[in-house]
């Protein structure tokens, strides 16, 4: 078996001075979770911040969007398309939807088509939007983002973090988009990392196997073979 789980291998990059532990919210779950044998992944990691950050919105003025590459939408998201959902999320949380955004919108009716803004815009528009109070931005599966449109949007990234002090990114994917995201961002990126137990890889395995819809189609020995080459060749799993 040569297949290696890698969607387990993943890694957190905060962007800005914000600690890691305090992003990720309520650490005792993250614990509590791994003595229960259950494997953190990069979703579970991203649903975690997206609840902590969910609940502090509720209680204090900040914003939060959130936005999950899929590999096989990879030509609709655009950096435009992306940092306009993003956008669209923001405003959405607002009592009131800023003049700049409204005038925007307006100017895109009248143009032929019905055109939307292009990136530079959206990008502005979201400076300024997210310049009014705290906002933090979580982004999972980068790594499934086109590179071309990667660059583009970590570029559009770096240019909100330039203008809006309070904003804070979280973004998660795979180990070898790392350098990427240190390079485009400057170095306000801090990354988090965790080494799951042997025990809990073959817990979870063996969890999905008893799931298995078509039991049949496996023997003993393929199931051996899943339960020793995985967690051999996961020698670190980043969340």
């Amino acid at each position: 078996m040569t297949n290696r789980c890698d969607w387990l291998e993943r890694k957190v990059w905060v962007v800005r001075k914000e600690s890691g532990r305090h992003i990720l919210g309520n650490n005792d779950e993250a614990y509590e979770r791994e003595e229960m044998g259950q494997v953190l992944t990069s979703r579970d990691d991203s649903s975690l911040v997206i609840d902590s950050l969910c609940d502090q919105a509720g209680r204090q003025n900040v914003s939060v969007a959130c936005f999950y590459f899929d590999f096989a939408a990879q030509k609709e998201q655009t950096p435009a398309n992306t940092i306009g959902a993003l956008l669209k999320q923001v405003v959405g949380g607002l009592e009131e939807i800023p003049a700049e955004v409204s005038q925007a919108y307006q100017e895109q009716k009248r143009a032929i088509g019905g055109r939307g803004p292009r990136l530079p815009n959206i990008v502005k528009l979201l400076q300024t939007t997210t310049s009014k109070e705290r906002t933090f931005i979580c982004i999972d599966a980068l790594d499934e983002c086109v590179p071309e449109h990667r660059a583009k949007l970590l570029s559009s990234l770096s240019q909100i973090l330039q203008e809006s002090p309070g904003t804070r990114i979280f973004v998660a994917g795979r180990p070898h988009i790392g350098p990427e995201i240190g390079r485009r961002l400057g170095g306000r990126v801090t990354s988090l990392s965790i080494s799951p137990k042997r025990g809990d890889i073959v817990r979870y395995l063996r969890s999905k196997l008893e799931e298995d819809t078509t039991p049949d189609a496996m023997d003993s020995k393929l199931e051996a073979d899943i339960l020793r080459k995985i967690p051999e060749d996961i020698s670190e799993m980043y969340v």
